[in-house]
């Protein structure tokens, strides 16, 4: 009997994912443990593991956004009959396809039975969350998922057609011709990304700056990529461990903020912002304050690695205590990072820049490191933030007494 081939949960709280591409084609051979198919979650993007070994039968579901537990295709021997796949399954490969380029529904759509499951209305955690925010009522959107499930893309569109007539989106095209707009759906991931700088905003926040004579901090860098050339550890490394041990010292700044409670982390988690071509994504070293430099280096490097080849997994990316954002390699001087929900503090570093300060008395010029830390008010006060800033600073400028 043929194997199906379920999309699996890959992450706590994952009600659906989007499958972007297929690694096989129809017919081919399937190994177990072999990659299957490339799957599109808000976090990640995932290669998905076949767990039997066999022919690759029939594809059910080629690409779109599907709900986990459904059946998506079929392993099986050669030649072997294959079930019949449920058409609601075979069509929620257009979910995300038309969610792009389809008019506002009409009243008369709008107002189609919405599925329900012993009353309650089918929809993702996602969309659920969107209707809130617009104050729309699920009962009168129409699901475009598998069952008739609503998706976030319906609310979206449902949305727009509450709002005031505007004239209708041009159709995406593959490639922009000299002159025209080029419209590009957002991925998953940018969706995520979108939401979550939103409800960073609303989180009432204050920042805080100082700069850091950075002369004995490069010294040990210097040392430290001599005894560890593998590694080649960074300034963001040295950061990294300076802020874990500061943390441990200000246990107020290594925290989360839960709506009705405080979480205060034992472990210093740091993430690690990382651009890479899908979008900003943040993996997380944990228990920095266990680690050498020279470890946290291998364990960045390899991260970071993954997150620009797509390979992070959702773990990589939970449990974050604390964020570092540099863009000191881009020659930026100084920026204010957006706080990452829910953690109560993130650090902004620019770049090390010769300037001149004064040191007894006479104008010296020193490589400076101008920090900005943004902190969440409802978990941190200024005092508190301004603490553990200083205890960063304290620790750059005689790493020696402390590393």
């Amino acid at each position: 009997m043929a194997t199906e081939v379920i999309l699996p949960r890959l992450g706590q709280g994952m009600e659906a994912g989007t499958i972007v591409r297929w690694l096989k084609a129809e017919g081919e051979a399937v190994a177990k443990g072999d990659p299957l198919f490339e799957l599109d979650t808000d976090k990640v993007t995932q290669e998905v593991e076949a767990e039997a070994s066999g022919v690759l039968l029939k594809i059910a579901v080629a690409e779109g956004e599907v709900p986990v537990g459904k059946t998506v295709a079929f392993i099986g021997a050669e030649g072997e009959p294959v079930p019949e796949a449920d058409a609601a399954e075979e069509s929620a490969s257009d979910n995300l396809s038309q969610a792009v380029t389809e008019a506002p529904q009409t009243p008369e759509r709008a107002s189609e039975p919405t599925a329900t499951t012993n009353g309650r209305v089918k929809a993702s955690p996602l969309a659920r969350r969107l209707a809130r925010e617009k104050g729309l009522d699920l009962q009168a959107i129409r699901g475009t998922g598998p069952e008739g499930r609503i998706v976030a893309e319906d609310v979206e569109r449902a949305a727009v057609g509450s709002a005031p007539a505007a004239p209708a989106a041009p159709e995406a095209v593959p490639a922009a011709a000299p002159g025209e707009v080029e419209r590009v759906p957002l991925t998953s991931l940018q969706k995520t990304i979108v939401r979550r700088l939103t409800d960073a905003w609303a989180a009432p926040v204050f920042q805080l700056v100082m700069s850091a004579d950075m002369t004995r901090a490069l010294e040990l860098r210097a040392l430290l990529v001599e005894r560890h050339p593998d590694e080649r550890p960074t300034v963001t490394d040295l950061l990294t461990k300076v802020c874990a041990l500061a943390l441990q010292r200000h246990r107020a700044v290594n925290a989360l903020f839960a709506g009705d409670a405080i979480e205060l982390h034992p472990s210093a988690n740091v993430g690690i912002a990382v651009a890479t071509e899908r979008g900003l994504v943040v993996p997380v070293l944990r228990g920095c304050e266990r680690l050498t430099v020279a470890q946290i280096a291998a364990a960045r490097g390899d991260v970071v690695s993954r997150a620009r080849d797509g390979k992070l997994e959702p773990a990589d990316l939970e449990g974050g205590t604390f964020t570092i954002s540099n863009l000191g390699m881009y020659g930026v001087e100084q920026f204010v990072a957006v706080l990452n929900p829910p953690q109560a503090a993130i650090l902004a570093v620019g770049s090390i820049e010769e300037r001149p300060v004064a040191r007894d008395g006479e104008v010296v010029v020193r490589p400076m490191l101008t920090m900005t830390l943004t902190c969440d008010h409802r978990t941190i006060d200024g005092a508190t933030g301004a603490d553990f800033l200083r205890t960063v600073k304290e620790f750059l400028e005689e790493p020696g007494l402390t590393l």
